[in-house]
């Protein structure tokens, strides 16, 4: 704010660092105040990864701050009216994105997390603010320092009408001191890096350090009450193995504990699957409330012949597609369940145990990737998470 007030604001502005730091919020008010400074007939842009997020992050905290009477927005007409500017709603989520703002003149702009927009869409939209003394407003959490927002933009500030603002968890006096301590502990590895510390890293290493470093502390003999249990299942391939994971969930989702697996790493007609599928499932269901089972949903006609198997056997369970989402994201909630202590395995699941003891970040790739090259056991890991990700929100 006092390089809004000393006129020391650059073309583009970023505000980038750790969560829960306080980027959103001061940067709605920089945005706000930069706004209500600058003319009433040009045209301004907020936007976001969706709609849906903009909407979240930004536009009801922004409605908030400077009041109904100076905000209101229409998602459906993807337009704002903030202190009498016309605010144009935008949304980045496909490679269309780019032309969305085709044609438009900017005199200022608003990204939040900037670092989940494509390249080409952020090089358009610079290409818009063309209007003199337009401005460029954006919030990130840190990346890989590859990213190009990193390496083309942040790293050239020096030379680039370009300033960055660091924020960390730690300078957010608002937030009480519990609450930054147990959030400190839902990351882990290049996460705590990234979302804690504010650094740019790159995904290396052992993906569940904590895991790695104590397998023990996460191996049970006996398994607690169990009041809902999942199945997840990962086909084999050529290289691959099939796999099936047993997920239980304690009451009110409080513990998740891995129970049972199935693992061959070899080839498997697909009536040799079924059958293999059959007992597992019956076997399962004679200790535990299970009732679906969560297949890799990129072999609809094998998860067809699964379900067609269990009605022929009167095997009372729903065979469904896996959701699959963002294989990061579903790495990201293993690590939180195991900071909070809320995951565990059965000692008798070796094949898991091992996969999670030896996962590893791909170090070639320059995105957040999990190394699948065949040296180690990543079937049983997605059969894992296909089984926890339909209670991951739990």
């Amino acid at each position: 704010m006092r390089s809004f007030l000393k006129g020391e604001l650059k073309r583009l502005n970023i505000l980038e660092g750790s969560v829960r730091s306080g980027k959103t919020y001061i940067s709605l008010i920089l945005w706000a105040a930069w706004v209500l400074d600058s003319p009433k007939d040009k045209n301004y842009l907020m936007t976001a990864k969706t709609l849906t997020s903009l909407k979240r992050n930004c536009l009801e905290l922004l409605e908030d701050l400077v009041g109904t009477e100076n905000f209101s927005y229409s998602l459906t007409k993807k337009e704002g009216l903030l202190f009498g500017r016309k605010i144009h709603l935008e949304g980045v989520s496909d490679l269309r994105s780019e032309g969305k703002i085709r044609g438009l003149t900017l005199m200022g702009a608003y990204c939040d997390e900037l670092s989940l927009f494509t390249e080409d869409f952020f090089s358009m939209l610079l290409s818009r603010l063309s209007e003199p003394g337009a401005r460029l407003f954006a919030t990130t959490n840190p990346d890989n320092p590859h990213h190009w927002l990193k390496e083309k933009y942040i790293n050239r500030a020096g030379e680039l009408d370009l300033k960055v603002f660091k924020f960390l968890i730690d300078d957010n006096s608002f937030l009480p001191p519990d609450y930054i301590r147990e959030l400190k502990k839902e990351y882990t590895g290049v996460y705590y890096d990234r979302f804690i510390l504010g650094l740019w890293k790159a995904a290396e290493g052992v993906i569940y350090p904590l895991f790695a470093n104590s397998p023990r502390d996460f191996i049970k003999e006996v398994p607690p009450e169990i009041v809902y249990a999942t199945i997840g299942v990962d086909f084999g391939g050529n290289k691959s193995a099939h796999a099936f994971v047993l997920s239980g969930f304690t009451r009110g989702f409080k513990e998740v504990v891995i129970l049972d697996e199935f693992y061959l790493n070899g080839v498997l007609s697909p009536a040799q699957l079924e059958v293999h599928f059959i007992e597992f499932v019956k076997k399962s269901k004679e200790k535990y409330p299970v009732f679906e089972a969560w297949c890799d949903n990129a072999e609809t006609t094998l998860i067809e012949g699964l379900r067609t198997a269990a009605a022929k056997e009167n095997v009372a369970v729903d065979v469904r597609p896996a959701i699959k989402g963002n294989v990061v994201n579903r790495i990201r909630l293993t690590n939180s369940l195991m900071s909070h202590g809320r995951f565990f395995v059965l000692e008798k699941c070796h094949a898991l145990i091992e996969a999670l003891s030896c996962a590893v970040w791909d170090d070639s790739s320059h995105d957040d990737k999990r190394l699948d090259d065949f040296s180690y056991n990543v079937d049983s890991l997605d059969a894992m998470e296909y089984s926890i990700e339909p209670v991951m929100q739990a």
